[in-house]
């Protein structure tokens, strides 16, 4: 991860607003509040920031073309970022999450960025692999060492490398591929592992995020348990997580609705490999490819005794806030519409820009304008595997209500 010719560490002063959020642990310092830098710098060149008083105060990785310019590592005391020291900040990340999981659970997340001390990164396991994701080109330069760290302390057969956009070019230009192999020679596109002992496809190769949508399990396993001799409905279905544990939690009916034919495909196959299980065999299984907006609104009134509602996100950015807030309102009343009196409605955001108070409020008044009366049985957010340690880093949040 250190060389021994790394370059000496770029000086840097900052605001004195953005001085306060180091201090208070923030991660992120913005190319505005730089104020004075030593000279220019490479992405992945160390820079240290000094305060007022030009002492040490923080070191980080910087990106000179990001408007994100440094993304801080350590904060505090001066420190020695040597191989010793990247190791155990590895081992710190691994250690948050023993005794989370067992032999059933094969699918989570090693690394959660910021809040584990790795800025712009993200390490999932899936059983033998692992997906390394990069949000920041501060990393490409580091790659090498970080794979040597990860194979030496983590010890998986294969290690694939995916990219966010705003990083693809720069990761080509460095000589990386979206979706390569960074360490091992399988070359399969998907893989299997298994949360709470069902078996699920992940496509590490191209598929969303790192392959899987881990960060509902807690909330799967819930709908489980809420399962037994129930008709769902699985609105944005995906790969169909949601509607096997209802499945296996004895659901009688269970229906995925979504768009995309290559997302009921692979719900196909994941229901496929857990056909061994009695009560998955028993629950009856249908999939409608439609807009989940539309076919809300449009299609002969059906109702569900559970009705789980798990857009992808509706707000990319900022300005597309107010608009998604409206939206999350919008899909709840439809949703609603759905839910059989006594039954269960599930409806979940993983927008970061809306916050979580937005969304439930968005949700409630849906709920107020249809009259009905409800039970607000449990809110819900990051699982231990993805704990948010500052706002910008909390995206996912869920509730749940029992119509009357």
């Amino acid at each position: 991860m250190t060389s021994n010719c790394e370059p000496r560490p770029i000086r840097v002063r900052i605001s004195p607003t953005a001085e306060s959020l180091v201090r208070r642990g923030h991660p992120w310092v913005y190319s505005d509040s730089i104020r004075e830098q030593s000279r220019a710098g490479a992405a992945g060149e160390l820079a240290v920031v000094y305060d007022r008083r030009d002492r040490f105060l923080a070191i980080g990785l910087w990106d000179p073309d990001s408007p994100l310019r440094l993304r801080v590592l350590h904060c505090g005391q001066p420190v020695n970022l040597d191989t010793n020291w990247w190791r155990n900040r590895l081992l710190t990340a691994v250690q948050r999450r023993v005794g989370l999981f067992d032999e059933h659970t094969t699918g989570f997340r090693w690394i959660y960025g910021e809040s584990d001390g790795w800025p712009g990164l993200v390490l999932d396991r899936y059983g033998e692999t692992l997906v390394l994701k990069l949000y920041a080109a501060a990393w490409l330069s580091r790659l090498k060492g970080l794979v040597d760290l990860i194979v030496e302390v983590l010890q998986p057969k294969r290690i694939v490398l995916r990219v966010s956009r705003n990083v693809q070019d720069a990761a080509r230009t460095a000589g990386f591929l979206e979706g390569q192999n960074l360490y091992g020679d399988d070359s399969a596109e998907r893989v299997v592992f298994q949360e709470s002992g069902l078996g699920f496809e992940a496509e590490v190769v191209r598929g969303q995020k790192t392959g899987f949508f881990l960060d509902q399990r807690e909330n799967r396993r819930r709908i489980e348990n809420e399962a037994a001799g129930k008709d769902v409905l699985n609105v944005f279905s995906f790969s169909g997580g949601f509607s096997l544990y209802a499945a296996r939690g004895g659901a009688r009916s269970v229906t995925d609705l979504d768009i995309s034919a290559h997302a009921l495909a692979q719900a196909r196959r994941n229901f496929a490999l857990n056909q061994d299980h009695p009560r998955i065999q028993a629950s009856r299984y249908e999939q409608i490819q439609e807009d989940a907006f539309r076919w809300l609104a449009d299609s002969p009134v059906r109702q569900f005794d559970i009705v789980i509602l798990d857009p992808p996100s509706l707000a990319k950015r900022e300005v597309e806030r107010s608009e998604a807030i409206e939206a999350y309102e919008r899909l709840a009343s439809r949703g609603l519409s759905r839910v059989r009196p006594g039954g269960l409605l599930l409806s979940a955001s993983c927008s970061a820009h809306v916050t979580t108070e937005e969304f439930f409020e968005a949700v409630r008044r849906a709920v107020q304008v249809t009259r009905r009366s409800f039970t607000e049985i449990a809110t819900a957010g990051h699982p231990p595997d993805h704990a948010a340690t500052f706002v910008e880093a909390t995206y996912l949040k869920a509730i749940y209500l029992r119509m009357k």
